[in-house]
């Protein structure tokens, strides 16, 4: 039997379940205070008082972490002409027809997009939520500033947990997908099948046997 293939390190695994956990928290903690159908959700928090207060703890947290992940993962998440021909597929994509979709590298263009979504709705989140903050920064801005903030980091947030959730349903979906992310590491045929340019970069090997790429 072949050795797994890494896909993540060690660090790359930590900064990922950071900012996963964090986003947990934060998401938990933002519906909490969102609307009075979630308010139970603050006794997760020891009460409404501490959920209002750690809620943007747990933001910059992720938000930091995020950075961190951003800067690990950029060059790899970069649209090229390949994406956007899976694009092209997507019924394939859904229908799990993968022999018909083309060759992709270390995330398919489902994945890049997810990664851009964030790299928008992340600062978003936190810009808007430093602006009604009210224990620091509040006072600094005028009322409809605050109300077009708090609007502005609802609609990201609502955005973002979208996008996770969808992250998270395609993670389970693929087999060895969430396992990449807690061992580190994915089978030989795992990778060809599912980033076949990725596995020939890795490994220096085709993904296909000769005549048939």
């Amino acid at each position: 039997m072949k050795p797994l293939i890494q896909r993540y390190s060690d660090s790359d695994r930590i900064n990922h379940w950071i900012v996963a956990i964090a986003f947990v928290l934060a998401g938990l903690s933002g519906l909490a205070m969102f609307h009075p159908a979630f308010f139970s959700l603050t006794g997760l928090f020891g009460g409404g008082a501490w959920t209002r207060t750690l809620h943007p703890y747990i933001g910059i947290v992720m938000f930091t972490a995020f950075v961190s992940m951003a800067k690990r993962f950029w060059k790899h998440n970069v649209m090229v002409p390949v994406d956007y021909e899976w694009l092209k597929l997507l019924p394939d994509v859904l229908t799990n027809r993968e022999d018909r979709l083309p060759k992709i590298g270390k995330y398919n263009a489902g994945q890049k997009l997810l990664f851009w979504m964030l790299v928008v709705a992340l600062p978003t989140l936190f810009v808007t939520g430093l602006i009604f903050w009210r224990a620091w920064f509040a006072e600094y801005f005028p009322i409809p500033v605050i109300r077009l903030a708090a609007l502005l980091h609802a609609v990201a947030a609502a955005t973002l947990i979208t996008g996770i959730l969808v992250h998270i349903y395609a993670a389970i979906w693929i087999k060895w997908t969430v396992g990449a992310m807690i061992r580190g590491s994915v089978t030989h045929k795992w990778a060809k099948a599912h980033h076949p340019l990725w596995y020939r970069e890795v490994t220096g090997q085709p993904a296909t046997p000769p005549g048939q790429e």
